[in-house]
């Protein structure tokens, strides 16, 4: 186990050195070689004639360059400057071996572990740090599950607090990783930078169904989605113009467009941990961006119809909600190949990842269906709304599943449709069940979910109609963002109940 853990130690050491230094040699342009995903071609070398190189007197330069005095050597020595050979010096003496640095590297990360659990002073245990360290190998694994949904209990109304500024329906949120702000992205073309502790507007990208002005990056048709890197580094918006903005996220500058899309970019998602990002669109395609280079990779091709979200983890493996051709897609990237799910009735509207090996998914049949990447059909599956016996009122919107949120690497889910409420869910052991735990109060038409990194907040994007259509419409709602500020009992409060 041991030996396995550091190998995971140095796995992670390589991933995080290789996501915060740029790659030895390369070039703004460069693409991935040799096919569509990036596997390497051979060339092909049968029946080619092997040359020999012309024979070279080597051995007679060595021989005179042994016959060079001792004099000249120190000569040339001392033309070196005094840092070079500084420099060669360290290097000759930092030399390790690869089970050293192993070593190295797994003692510097238990270093860490101990300093971050270290409170008031006092040393943490070996029963922390150990399970530090085991929920550390499950979360590498895709397979971590932190029971925390019991944690929480329903705020009151003074919890929620309405962000208004949007002339149209909101479509998408994305709370950025420090907690401090949320995006937001509406029909009327523009997206918003708010302060999530005061609800002031920061900053707004400007955008006009006729145009915006020349010079001037924006969008010129409905914003559909916006993602945030992991480290805060870049936010991309995507939408019915069928282009990608990707704009700064300290400075608000605008930094590049992207353009391949054939129809609208119905949903962005950044790969954990990498600036590699992910898009899908009505034209049934998935595409993938490198942010490092500002350049386009590669088109993936399997929905038999328009897609409608996508989300991805740490693994370069994004899921699809194919809509109206109701199946569900894991893209393995790296494998060149992709695995389909089949489960709901109706167009599936929105997924989100739980982990690398398990998601969630919502549906216009008003269901939400639990799924493991290892089963073809759902672990489980539950009505939004509980209708049985109930006859539908034709007066108001049907309850679709039009979005849902999970708390990456737990047990802790979130949906929600046009049914007036937020509804939060606790995944059972081995996610092979959903049991509710509260609803919130929230009417309008729920187009989209975010939980903040640590859980403090959840965030929803309100409309009077659906982000793709206007089927129906509901009265007297508000279109802007709610932030619902979750209330958690500590771990020692609930031993002392």
């Amino acid at each position: 186990w041991a030996s396995k853990y550091l190998d995971n130690v140095i796995k992670r050491a390589w991933r995080m050195s290789s996501f915060f230094l740029p790659s030895k040699g390369s070039r703004p342009g460069a693409k991935r070689k040799g096919g569509p995903i990036g596997r390497t071609t051979k060339t092909n070398t049968k029946g080619a004639k092997k040359t020999q190189p012309p024979r070279s007197n080597a051995k007679k330069v060595s021989t005179l360059s042994e016959e060079i005095s001792s004099d000249s050597d120190v000569e040339s020595a001392s033309k070196k400057p005094h840092h070079v050979r500084e420099e060669e010096e360290d290097a000759a003496e930092v030399e390790e071996t690869a089970a050293e640095k192993r070593l190295r590297l797994a003692k510097e990360y238990l270093a860490r572990l101990e300093d971050s659990e270290t409170k008031d002073g006092e040393a943490a245990d070996h029963d922390t740090i150990g399970q530090r360290l085991k929920e550390d190998l499950l979360e590498q694994s895709g397979r971590l599950q932190k029971k925390v949904a019991h944690l929480y209990t329903a705020p009151d109304a003074s919890a929620i607090r309405f962000f208004k500024r949007h002339q149209l329906p909101l479509t998408c949120v994305a709370i950025t990783p420090d907690e401090k702000h949320v995006y937001s992205g509406s029909k009327d073309c523009t997206v918003t930078k708010w302060d999530i502790e005061t609800g002031k507007t920061q900053v707004v990208f400007v955008g006009h169904h006729k145009g915006v002005p020349g010079g001037v990056a924006g969008h010129t048709g409905q914003v559909l989605a916006v993602a945030i890197s992991s480290d805060g580094k870049f936010v991309a918006t995507g939408g019915q113009d069928k282009v990608i903005h990707v704009w700064d996220g300290s400075t608000n500058l605008h930094v590049h467009t992207f353009r391949g899309h054939n129809q609208s970019i119905s949903g962005l998602v950044f790969q954990r941990g990498t600036h590699q990002l992910f898009s899908c669109s009505f034209d049934r395609t998935v595409k993938i961006w490198n942010l490092n280079e500002m350049v386009y990779v590669e088109t993936l091709f399997g929905h038999q119809d328009p897609i409608g979200a996508i989300d991805c983890m740490s693994r370069e493996r994004p899921v699809t909600a194919g809509t109206t051709d109701r199946t569900l897609r894991v893209w393995k990237v790296l494998e060149e190949s992709q695995l389909v799910f089949n489960g709901h009735r109706s167009a599936i509207d929105c997924v989100k990842m739980i982990n690398d090996e398990h998601f969630i998914s919502g549906s216009q049949d008003g269901t939400l269906a639990l799924w493991s990447i290892v089963k073809k059909k759902p672990l489980v599956m539950v009505h939004h709304v509980e209708q049985r016996g109930i006859p539908l009122d034709p007066d108001l919107p049907p309850s679709w599943v039009s979005a849902v949120a999970a708390l990456p690497n737990t047990d802790l889910i979130a949906s929600g449709a046009s049914d007036g409420y937020v509804r939060l869910w606790r995944c059972g052991d081995a996610f092979r069940s959903l049991e509710p735990c509260f609803s919130v109060p929230v009417p309008g038409v729920i187009n989209a979910l975010a939980f903040s990194h640590s859980g403090r907040y959840l965030v929803a994007a309100v409309a009077q109609e659906h982000k793709f259509g206007r089927w129906w419409k509901v009265k007297g709602v508000r279109n802007g963002v709610a932030v619902i500020s979750l209330s958690r009992q500590s771990v020692d409060s609930m031993i002392s109940l």
